[in-house]
């Protein structure tokens, strides 16, 4: 189980490196997400992530009853303690394998957007740019183009307020990337802390049977 939730979690946060840096495979990775979010994919998503939830439900519920028990017999059996531990990282890894689903979901998003408001200011600058080039010697229609100018050009900066927007969002969660990568370390050494005490739990376990 930990083994599979290490996998995620690292497959999850190379994706999210791709996404947000620009590289050959970024291309090949959005084109796999609008395919996944299309036909069957949401509901195998959804499908996933509720059978993710119901299992970290089902270790808090775990780690409730062990302190419902230690509470009860006023100590703490090294059983339990070994239990404990492995129900808690469980349910950070699981916690943490949501957590960077739905950044990767929110950060395929903006990138769709971003691509959409570039599209629309490209067609907005060439439209400017025919009627600047289509002026005439009539006075009443030089008018009308050039409120219409005003206008696009308008339009144009506030894409271009969008796109900057959109830009720092981006730089927003390059910042989050690290952080996680930060605290994915961390979890790995919490890990080999919980694999050691185990180990010398499992010792102190044989000595006593002994």
């Amino acid at each position: 189980m930990l083994q599979l939730l290490y996998t995620a979690i690292f497959g999850e946060m190379l994706l999210i490196l791709t996404l947000v840096f620009k590289t050959p495979l970024r291309k090949l990775v959005i084109v796999s997400l609008d395919r996944v979010k299309r036909g069957r994919g949401p509901i195998v998503v959804t499908t996933v992530g509720a059978t993710l939830v119901v299992v970290l439900s089902s270790s808090l519920y775990s780690m409730a009853k062990i302190q419902q028990r230690t509470l009860e017999a006023g100590i703490l059996n090294p059983t339990d303690q070994v239990l404990m531990s492995k129900h808690m990282l469980e349910a950070s890894l699981m916690g943490f394998v949501l957590f960077l689903s739905l950044m990767i979901d929110r950060l395929h998003h903006y990138i769709r957007e971003l691509r959409l408001l570039r599209k629309t200011m490209e067609a907005v600058k060439k439209q400017t740019r025919s009627f600047e080039d289509g002026k005439n010697g009539n006075t009443e229609e030089q008018k009308a183009l050039t409120e219409e100018i005003t206008t696009l050009k308008s339009k144009v900066k506030k894409l271009e307020s969008e796109c900057e927007a959109k830009g720092n969002k981006e730089k927003t969660l390059e910042t989050e990337v690290e952080a996680l990568k930060k605290q994915s370390e961390g979890f790995l050494m919490e890990y080999d802390r919980l694999l050691e005490d185990n180990q010398n739990l499992r010792s102190q376990l044989e000595a006593i049977n002994h």
